[in-house]
């Protein structure tokens, strides 16, 4: 117990972190992209563009196919449009949920004084929908939502990270640990300064992927945060 730091705040990517929605958000990106004329695989997609502000994802996915920066520009303008009509439209009946435990676990971590924050590459409209989809409520669900409406530079500047320390009253970015499933993830928790970042395996990327993030520690479920913070309450059950 002793050798675990002590840590204030947890910060969870959505989709694919604590949030299960199948890819959707890619598979729309990969369709926009796509009909244009590209063929980019979704492997590709989730590599290049996971956990990314989604007009820079688009842009640093289709950027091996152009030679002129000016037609990068226009075309990803022209496929980020379409893929936000793509995804509304992908919502509308979309099934989300959340990987075993995390409500849980976010119990135990405010049982124990601990802030949880959700921080985002979508923008609030997308973040918030999914949430009204899993009946998360602020305050009660989790303390905080960090999305890339609230900052002129997203991941992996530490941007949204520096905002979530501010709204929580948290100084010292040592006692802050970020979680994600994208090496864009680690970069921002590490750009922050962040005492621990994790890559968990549950989405866009995997763990030889994520490694090359050189975060603190990989894990293939949330719940393992726990070996590595300490805890002063005991489990909420």
């Amino acid at each position: 117990m002793n050798n675990k730091p002590e840590i204030n705040m947890v910060i969870f990517d959505m989709a694919g972190t604590t949030v299960n929605e199948d890819n959707v958000v890619y598979k729309s990106l990969q369709k926009a992209i796509n009909n244009l004329g590209h063929n980019f695989s979704l492997n590709t997609v989730l590599l290049n563009g996971g956990g990314k502000e989604k007009l820079q994802a688009v842009k640093d996915i289709m950027k091996p196919a152009y030679s002129s920066q000016e037609e990068l520009e226009k075309d990803a303008q022209i496929a980020f449009a379409e893929f936000l009509e793509i995804l509304k439209k992908a919502y509308a009946d979309l099934e989300v949920s959340t990987y075993e435990g995390t409500e849980s676990l976010f119990k135990d971590l405010r049982s124990n004084d601990i802030k949880v924050v959700l921080n985002t590459g979508y923008n609030e409209k997308t973040a918030t929908s999914l949430l009204d989809k899993l009946q998360w409520k602020e305050g009660e669900t989790y303390d905080l939502l960090v999305t890339a409406d609230d900052v002129q530079n997203s991941r992996p500047a530490p941007d949204m990270i520096f905002v979530a320390m501010e709204k929580m009253g948290i100084e010292d970015a040592n006692k802050v640990a970020k979680i994600g499933d994208s090496i864009v993830d680690i970069e921002e928790g590490k750009s922050a300064g962040c005492g621990l970042t994790f890559g968990v395996t549950t989405g866009a990327q995997t763990a030889s992927q994520l490694e090359t993030g050189h975060p603190d520690y990989i894990i293939d479920s949330l719940l393992e945060i726990k070996e590595y913070i300490s805890l002063k309450n005991p489990a909420h059950k």
